[in-house]
């Protein structure tokens, strides 16, 4: 597990992330719900290169829905390797088929050739910003009522 620090723009405004890289490893499992607990975004990323990686973030999903108690967390559904195209097992269809379910953004990316990466993090910016707004309206509403 790797953790970041990054500030970025995102929309001409400053932007500073916090970034736990968990690369999927099951042997922080009983830290997980804590970190989720505390992630306001998260990018949900598998190998455009392995079907089964596609398979398995729908449990990683799952888990952060129920950590969090809503399905209204910001969520980007990230394909990484999008440079190997030779040994690409999951097609753009499936993956955006699936982000279609999921009600959110989804991006392919390369780490290998930096392709898309920055973008992802504004992307999720995005997202965190979005929700957080709809949460900031609903609550002014209620308060209203």
């Amino acid at each position: 597990m790797d953790f970041y620090r990054k500030e970025i723009e995102v929309d001409s405004e400053p932007a500073y992330l916090e970034i736990l890289d968990t690369a999927g490893t099951e042997q922080f499992a009983s830290m997980r719900d804590l970190y989720i607990k505390n992630g306001r975004g998260f990018l949900v990323v598998f190998s455009l290169t392995s079907w089964q990686s596609f398979l398995d973030i729908r449990t990683i999903r799952e888990q952060i829905l129920r950590v969090k108690g809503t399905d209204n967390v910001p969520i980007c559904l990230i394909g990484n390797k999008c440079d190997a195209s030779l040994q690409r097992q999951v097609t753009p269809d499936d993956a955006l088929a699936l982000a279609q379910t999921w009600s959110c953004p989804y991006i392919e990316t390369s780490a290998k050739l930096a392709i898309n990466v920055n973008d992802t993090f504004a992307e999720i910016v995005r997202e965190i910003n979005s929700k957080m707004k709809t949460k900031k309206i609903k609550k002014e509403k209620k308060e209203i009522s």
